[in-house]
C-alpha cells in the first residue's frame, strides 16, 4: 500500500526537540460541483427484477434508448426501491432537456469536458498542502447520474488517484444524485447503501429529494464511516421549510447513531450542503452537533468542525445575497483527540477552500464562488459552492 508521510517536528513548553516523528494524512473532503450534467436527455430505468442494491436495478438511460427496454406499467404510485421490486417503470425528471445543445443552456461536449476539468483540477487540490496527495475520500453533490462522475475521475487530473465510485440514482425531482470517490489503494470499501428521506408538501403529498449515502469501509486500516449528505433547500422560507431539515436530521442521526452502536471505534464523517448553517436547529438540535470539544459526550457525540470557522465569520456560500456556512463536516467524537497527534487518525485541520481562482473577482457577485452558471449562461466557472475539506493525521510507526 502506498504511504504518504510527512515529518513533523515535536514542539513542548517552546522547545524543539532534535527527535521527529513520522505522520500520516489523510483527507475527506466534499464539494457542489453544479450541476455537472452531460449533454444526452435520460431518464432513469428502474428494474425491480435485480437486487435493490445493485447499481443496475435504477440506472440513467438516454431517452432514445428506452424504446428498446421492458415495462411492466406506467407507474403513478410513490417512488420508493421496495414499492417497485418486481416492477420495469421509467421515471422522467424535470432537467431531462435542460442540459442538451438544442436546449436555452446551449449544453455541448466542449462546454461538459471544460467542466469536467474545472472540476478534476479543484478536486486534485483539496487537502493537498498538508498531505501532498490527492483526496482519500470526496463527496460529489449535484451529478446527474454514474456516468458523469466514471468521465470525472478518468480526467488527466485525477486519473493517477485510482478512484472507485459509489452511486446510487436517487427519486430526486429533478434527477439530481449525489456520489462519493475513494482512493482504492487506501479506502476499502466493505457496504454501501442509500437511507431514503420522505418529506411532504403542505397538501401532505411525498416531495422528492436525495437519501443519506452511506458508506462503510477502512482507511488506512483504520474503521471508517461516512455519510453524503444534501439536505432540501430553504424554497418558501427558513422557517417553513425547516421540518423537511429536520427530518432529513433525524435519519442521518439515526444511521450514525445505528454504526456507534454495532462499533463504537469506527470513526465517522457527516458531510455535505445541508441547507442551513452550524447553528442552525436542523444541525444543533435535532442531530446534536455540537460546536466546542468540551461539549463532546456519549449524550452529544457528535462534533461539527465548521462552527469555529462559522463564528469567525467564514462562508461557503452567498443564499440570497446573504453569506452562509452550508457546506460542513462533522464528526463522530472519537476523531477529536486532545493530543497533537496520536497512534490513531484524529482531526488535524478543517477549512472551507477557496483559492482565488474559485472567487468572482469583480463585479455585484465580487467575493462570492465563482459559479458554472449565470442563468442558461455557462460562465466557464466552477461551482456557487466553495468546497468544504477534512484533514486527519496519526503518528505512523514503521512496521519492524
Amino acid at each position: 500500500m502506498k504511504k504518504h508521510f510527512i515529518l513533523f517536528a515535536v514542539f513542548t513548553c517552546g522547545v524543539l526537540f532534535s527527535q521527529q516523528r513520522q505522520v500520516q494524512r489523510a483527507t475527506i473532503a466534499f464539494l457542489n460541483v453544479e450541476n455537472l450534467w452531460d449533454t444526452v436527455p435520460s431518464a432513469d430505468y428502474i428494474d425491480g427484477t435485480k437486487d435493490i442494491h445493485n447499481p443496475a436495478f435504477h440506472r440513467s438511460v438516454p431517452l432514445d434508448s428506452l424504446k428498446y427496454l421492458e415495462t411492466t406499467e406506467d407507474y403513478k404510485g410513490e417512488w420508493s426501491d421496495e414499492l417497485l421490486i418486481g416492477k420495469k417503470v421509467i421515471r422522467y425528471q424535470i432537467l431531462a432537456d435542460d442540459f442538451t445543445a438544442n436546449s436555452p443552456k446551449n449544453w455541448d461536449t466542449k462546454k461538459y469536458n471544460q467542466k469536467l476539468a474545472n472540476e478534476a483540477k479543484v478536486i486534485s487540490e483539496l487537502g493537498r498542502q498538508y498531505t501532498n496527495d490527492y483526496p482519500v475520500i470526496v463527496g460529489l453533490l449535484e451529478v446527474e447520474n454514474r456516468q458523469v462522475v466514471e468521465d470525472l475521475v478518468k480526467q488527466p487530473a485525477l486519473v493517477k488517484a485510482n478512484y472507485g465510485v459509489v452511486h446510487y440514482n436517487s427519486y430526486d425531482a429533478r434527477g439530481i444524485d449525489i456520489a462519493i470517490i475513494y482512493q482504492k489503494n487506501r479506502f476499502r470499501v466493505t457496504e454501501t447503501y442509500v437511507k431514503d428521506i420522505k418529506i411532504f408538501n403542505d397538501e401532505g403529498k411525498r416531495s422528492y429529494t436525495r437519501g443519506v449515502l452511506v458508506v462503510k469501509g477502512t482507511l488506512d486500516g483504520e474503521k471508517v464511516g461516512v455519510f453524503l449528505n444534501h439536505w432540501p433547500s430553504r424554497s418558501g422560507g427558513e422557517a417553513a421549510s425547516l421540518p423537511r431539515r429536520a427530518a432529513a436530521a433525524k435519519v442521518l442521526k439515526d444511521e450514525m447513531d445505528k454504526l456507534r452502536a454495532e462499533d463504537p471505534e469506527r470513526k465517522l464523517f457527516a458531510m455535505g450542503d445541508f441547507n442551513d448553517d452550524p447553528v442552525s436547529p436542523s444541525l444543533r438540535k435535532h442531530l446534536g452537533a455540537v460546536g466546542e470539544p468540551d461539549q463532546l459526550s456519549e449524550k452529544t457525540p457528535y462534533y461539527n468542525l465548521m462552527v469555529k470557522l462559522y463564528k469567525a465569520g467564514v462562508a461557503s456560500l452567498a443564499y440570497r445575497d446573504a453569506p452562509n456556512l452550508f457546506d460542513q463536516i462533522i464528526v463522530s467524537k472519537n476523531l477529536y483527540s486532545p493530543e497533537k497527534l496520536s497512534p490513531t487518525y484524529s482531526i488535524f485541520k478543517a477549512e472551507i477552500f477557496a483559492p482565488s481562482y474559485l472567487v468572482n473577482s469583480e463585479g455585484q457577485w465580487k467575493g462570492y464562488p465563482l459559479r458554472s452558471w449565470d442563468g442558461d449562461r455557462f460562465t466557464g466557472g466552477y461551482s456557487d459552492h466553495f468546497p468544504a475539506v477534512s484533514v486527519i493525521q496519526r503518528e505512523y510507526k514503521p512496521a519492524k
